[in-house]
């Protein structure tokens, strides 16, 4: 007889697992089902973001920035280093070791939580209305087993969009599975597509002396972020020796020619051009994960472009099943799968206490998001462009990083931070953000906006000198042109 859960979470990424923890902290009875498997063969907890995706990229972002600051930047504070060179095999082995260390580190939350863990791919099969149990199949290499649950939480994420004729084999054309696992520098370097993890993969391989070209279709650059942190970012990125960037191109073909890559394309004057490339990576963006999931037959509701249909509390068409993360519409973000995984846990506790109306719905606009990128990218709410689209008068406060003494004395000056708030009311509507840290100083923006702070609020909190973060305050004192170092 199938054993039977309060809540079953198809997935163990950050949404996935997440939610499984929650709900089980709550005192509901819970399974999480996973078919991931790391290079070894062997069953991996975490999904894309911590096998392939979040924490080994940070993990090699960190080793490339500290090598390049070795070889380029450290003179400047009076140090010297000969000889200095890259072992990129230990790199690998110290990034896997982060992978392993977390992965491992879930399923000792499982247990610490009294989450069942099972390994395979989880399938809807029928939904019961006697007993109000849906019934999962679950596949572990063909051994099939069934499990029946109350509420069913689908957290299986996403996978690369494929570009049909470049075919991923992980040798010579790449997905972001294989940008992490290369054992040497290619000397030549191509990038399809200059959003997150082309940007990143591309700033890792070009810090370890890789010549770097980025092929990206969009017309401009970053055209997600607001037009003047995009401009700079362009700016700052072609000072950057071994680095191109071009947009508004369309890929015609992609071919193997011997140890090399050869792709055509149109250029954004419709000239013709071929980029021959020791290694291609491929990061168009990234598609829902639906396969397996018995979706059609079960009767679950997908959308045009194959996202599963959620309503704003993440709840589906069918009874009792809810889905998270990047599987749904939103950012693909881990951070939003794992707070959708949170809000949804607590909301199956409420229904299951007999309370009819769920928690508060994920707000989107207090999402940031994060390029990890050097310098770095963060930004959080509207931008100038929307505002604009949206007829909603804004004023704006601006402070680069180059009048702020902590940034002279890291010799990290470039970018700088801008704050959008509301004509009227003073409301924080946006902050926009390119610069050394950035990725930490953006919370602080987020909690404001959190609260519907004003600029006036975050002008008045007193911030530690010298700090970054006084780039905010100044930015908020700029709002009504009132900062005071520049």
């Amino acid at each position: 007889m199938s054993e039977t859960f309060d809540v079953a979470v198809i997935g163990a990424g950050p949404g996935g697992y997440v939610a499984a923890i929650r709900a089980a902290q709550l005192g509901l009875n819970t399974i999480c089902i996973d078919e991931w498997k790391n290079s070894k063969g062997k069953p991996s907890l975490g999904g894309t973001c911590l096998n392939v995706g979040c924490i080994p990229s940070k993990a090699l972002l960190e080793s490339s920035e500290k090598f390049f600051q070795i070889r380029h930047k450290v003179s400047a504070h009076g140090i010297t280093a000969q000889q200095v060179t890259a072992d990129i095999p230990v790199m690998i082995a110290r990034k896997d070791k982060i992978v392993t260390t977390f992965t491992t580190g879930i399923a000792s939350l499982f247990k610490k939580n009294k989450v069942k863990s099972m390994h395979g791919r989880g399938s809807l099969l029928t939904h019961d209305a006697s007993n109000n149990l849906w019934t999962i199949k679950v596949d572990d290499n063909g051994a099939m087993e069934t499990i029946q649950a109350k509420h069913v939480i689908v957290a299986t994420g996403s996978t690369p969009r494929p570009l049909p004729f470049a075919p991923i084999d992980n040798a010579m054309i790449l997905d972001n599975a294989g940008a992490l696992a290369l054992t040497e520098v290619p000397k030549r370097l191509g990038v399809i597509g200059a959003g997150v993890i082309g940007l990143e993969m591309g700033s890792v391989w070009r810090r370890l002396g890789s010549e770097v070209t980025i092929l990206e279709a969009m017309p401009g650059f970053l055209m997600a972020a607001d037009e003047q942190i995009a401009k700079e970012a362009k700016s700052l990125f072609a000072k950057e020796p071994g680095l191109q960037i071009n947009t508004g191109i369309n890929i015609n073909s992609v071919k193997l020619s011997g140890d090399s890559v050869v792709v055509n394309y149109s250029d954004a004057n419709n000239q013709e051009q071929q980029l021959e490339v020791d290694k291609l990576i491929v990061a168009i963006g990234r598609i829902p994960n639906t396969a397996g999931l018995g979706a059609k037959e079960a009767g679950l509701a997908l959308d045009e472009r194959g996202f599963i249909v959620v309503d704003d509390y993440c709840r589906t068409n069918l009874t009792h099943v809810y889905a998270v993360g990047d599987v749904v519409r939103g950012p693909m973000l881990a951070h939003k799968a794992s707070e959708e995984g949170v809000a949804v846990a607590e909301m199956i506790q409420l229904i299951e206490q007999g309370h009819e109306n769920p928690h508060e719905a994920v707000d989107f606009n207090t999402i940031p998001w994060v390029i990890y990128t050097a310098p770095e990218i963060a930004w959080v709410g509207k931008n100038e462009q929307q505002l604009k689209a949206s007829g909603i008068a804004y004023k704006a406060g601006q402070f680069p990083f180059i009048a702020n003494g902590r940034a002279r004395a890291m010799g990290e000056t470039s970018g700088f931070i801008k704050i959008l708030a509301d004509e009227q009311s003073d409301r924080i509507l946006g902050v926009h953000m390119i610069g050394p840290h950035v990725s930490e100083l953006i919370t602080e923006a987020v909690v404001a906006m959190k609260f519907s702070a004003s600029s006036q609020d975050i002008a008045c909190i007193v911030h530690a000198h010298p700090s970054l973060s006084e780039v905010f305050h100044e930015a908020a004192r700029g709002v009504d042109k009132r900062a005071l170092h520049i």
